[in-house]
């Protein structure tokens, strides 16, 4: 074990609340710059507004910020909560944590959902959620203890740099027998260099006797954790049953889980086999529909994507049933046994990676321009023990390499670094110099908002190529999916709150392969009701691949089946079976609706959330490149001429990418301007005062900003 040594520096002993019906009714604020330690209860208006979740985190931290606060000040606060359904053994999905502070990434609120133990062991605790504020001069570990009833605060030294040896080095100090009961949130050393560090949320895997991870990644959290000295929280608890959120109604809360259980087990394995391949099912579809990003986001296929496909990491998975929360019968949380890098500090030697997920394989694979499985799986296993965002570290360097073979930087600036596609040494030797803050690593680590604002002025890039073709929005790597055929899409993640991430808005597939929503009046519902029914999950704690990545079989005889109306039935049973407040699917998009509007509220506060700031680079739109347009010159010659009218006889390649590019662009506002409306929004993005109150949001505070906006 390694040699470290925890110093206490503050406790508080408490007594532990009975959970009632999904709820604690008391939050723990923890400042470790002081350090204090306070309970702070929790208002009966904070559970019907907010819910839980990221509802919670995202009033502690209005309350904890000022308009002008940013991510690196003392005030920023991490907070962290499950929800009232967190917890619960029975049900599909439902051990998710909701992380949210404010972003070094964006400069806006960010929140990431996440699995492991951590959320529910809190809860259970005694505490809804937590909200750790301030900053150390030194490294600290929190100790949230619901067996004995106390909070600790330890100055720690000697502690391991990467996440794996960290986590494992402290649930061996605190698991007293029972390694089962002990989560650990930490991040790792490329967190402290660059700003897209993520955070690793453990779970003990009793069947491997070991600690596994599951990832809080975007926006940089792992970086704000890392800024304050927070070295890990780690917290402990005890048995878990179907009565430790003490529901309002147990036999039906017996009886829906049930239910879901056993569809589950029937269908998966005739539908994505998610219990033996997890989300690598997607690659394949993704490929067949001209939809996996390759070489940054210019193609959406390749003929060697099979070879990271879901049939190859089928028999590259450690074999077993395997989910991130007790009795989630998705058990889509795969890994590798006896991985052996090849490069890095473990090189040479046998390790576990918990993944690859499809996010990692196409942003570290197909987007780089590399189809090896294991060089995936070595990336994905260095992003994971130096706390890197694997979304973002692939989006980023996708971007380096076509700026590379461009000719918009070269070997003089990437210091002797060969950087084209498809060159995995290059990309492994960059995620290491990125990790350690040196060479080229540096500046590829601040992001690809970063990264062009430094090619511009240090290196003479062309900023409005980079702009193009640099996936980014709201300074937000883009997740792993083509939009180019996907108008919906593109305002999925132009219009998404924290950016271009797919949990909020994953159309795509809907529209693109479905036709679900022809009409702008459609696509503009869909972007009401997709993002907020999304945004229900991290406000109750849940995940939200039961709800329609396992699909009834008789789903297409619904009225709207890209709704699955039979799964949101049971989550209305669910919620209040849990919570005793009786409700209809309806009333799950109110209570999402609220929060939503609150947290566009919340980033107008900080100088964010506009039309302005819902655009997106034009890579996402259309083609930017003649070799783009050629790749699929027979679609949109056709779409010039049959959509849009125009006599393309004699045109050359780049004037019919330039008159593409007027059209697309028109359409993208046009969709602006239905999805503002249907929201109760003004033309500029700004929610209207009478939908605050709408939604019992109209706060003094919240009207006052929205005077501000005008």
């Amino acid at each position: 074990m390694t040699e470290f040594n925890l110093k206490e520096l503050k406790a508080l002993n408490y007594e532990r609340p009975e959970i009632e019906r999904g709820y604690a009714n008391q939050t723990l604020y923890v400042n470790i710059g002081e350090p204090d330690i306070a309970v702070k209860p929790v208002t009966e208006q904070m559970k019907e507004i907010f819910i839980g979740g990221k509802g919670f985190d995202l009033w502690l931290l209005w309350q904890a910020v000022t308009p002008s606060t940013r991510w690196n000040d003392p005030e920023n606060t991490v907070c962290i909560a499950s929800g009232p359904m967190g917890g619960t053994p029975s049900y599909p999905g439902s051990g998710k944590s909701i992380v949210a502070a404010i972003s070094p990434a964006t400069g806006s609120v960010m929140d990431s959902n996440v699995g492991g133990y951590f959320g529910p062991y809190l809860k259970f605790s005694g505490f809804d959620a937590l909200e750790i504020q301030g900053k150390s001069d030194q490294d600290v570990v929190v100790l949230v203890d619901g067996v004995d009833q106390c909070i600790k605060v330890f100055a720690a030294t000697g502690l391991p740099e990467d996440a794996y040896a960290l986590s494992e080095t402290l649930t061996d100090q605190f698991a007293d027998g029972n390694p089962r009961g002990i989560s650990v949130v930490s991040t790792g050393q490329g967190a402290v260099h660059t700003v897209m560090g993520c955070l690793n949320f453990t779970w003990f895997d009793s069947k491997r006797k070991r600690v596994r991870y599951k990832q809080a990644g975007r926006g940089g959290l792992g970086t704000v954790f890392a800024d304050k000295g927070i070295k890990a929280i780690v917290a402990r608890w005890g048995s878990v049953s179907l009565d430790s959120n003490k529901p309002a109604d147990k036999e039906t809360l017996r009886s829906v889980g049930k239910a879901y259980s056993k569809e589950i087990v029937g269908l998966d394995p005739k539908q994505n086999q998610m219990s033996k391949v997890g989300t690598t099912h997607l690659v394949p579809i993704m490929n067949d529909f001209d939809l996996l990003p390759t070489h940054n986001f210019k193609f959406g296929q390749h003929p060697h994507a099979g070879l990271i496909g879901k049939d190859v990491y089928k028999d590259i998975f450690d074999p077993g049933f395997d989910g991130c929360w007790m009795g989630c019968t998705v058990a889509c949380s795969h890994g590798v046994k006896d991985f052996v890098p090849l490069t890095g500090d473990y090189a040479g030697q046998k390790v576990f990676v918990d993944g690859p997920e499809y996010e990692t394989i196409a942003g570290c694979g197909s987007n780089l321009g590399v189809f090896d499985p294991y060089f995936i799986v070595e990336m994905n296993f260095y992003c994971d023990a130096y706390g890197l965002d694997t979304i973002a570290v692939g989006t980023g360097i996708a971007f380096v390499m076509e700026c590379f073979e461009m000719g918009l930087i070269n070997e003089s600036h990437t210091n002797g670094l060969d950087l084209n596609f498809g060159n995995r040494l290059g990309a492994l030797t960059l995620v290491h110099q990125m990790a350690r803050g040196e060479g080229f690593g540096k500046i590829v680590g601040q992001g690809i908002r970063g990264m062009k604002k430094v090619f511009a002025e240090a290196f003479g890039a062309d900023p409005v190529v980079m702009q193009d073709i640099g996936m980014e929005s709201k300074g937000l790597e883009f997740s792993e999916y083509m939009t180019k055929e996907s108008l919906a899409q593109q305002g999925g993640y132009g219009m998404a709150l924290k950016g271009p991430q797919h949990d909020e808005a994953w159309l795509i597939f809907l529209d693109m392969v479905h036709n679900y929503m022809p009409s702008f009046e459609e696509k503009a519902e869909a972007l009401h009701w997709f993002p907020n029914f999304r945004t229900w999950f991290s406000l109750c704690g849940l995940c939200k691949l039961p709800w329609n990545d396992i699909v009834p079989a008789d789903n297409q005889e619904e009225k709207e089946p890209a709704k699955v109306m039979k799964h949101i039935r049971w989550y209305a049973q669910y919620f209040a079976a849990v919570t005793g407040r009786k409700v209809a699917p309806e009333d799950l998009i109110t209570m999402s609706e609220a929060v939503y509007n609150f947290q566009r509220i919340f980033n107008l506060r900080l100088g964010f959330g506009r039309r302005e700031h819902d655009t997106i680079p034009y890579r996402a739109m259309g083609p930017v490149t003649v070799e783009e347009y050629e790749s699929r010159q027979e679609r949109y010659d056709g779409q010039l001429k049959e959509k849009y009218k125009v006599d393309i006889e004699g045109r050359s390649s780049e004037e019919k990418v330039g008159l593409l590019r007027q059209f697309r662009e028109e359409q993208y506002v046009k969709l602006q301007d239905a999805v503002y409306h249907r929201r109760g929004w003004s033309n500029d993005g700004v929610p209207t005062p009478e939908t605050a109150k709408r939604l019992k949001i109209d706060f003094p505070e919240v009207l006052e900003v929205l005077e501000a906006s005008g």
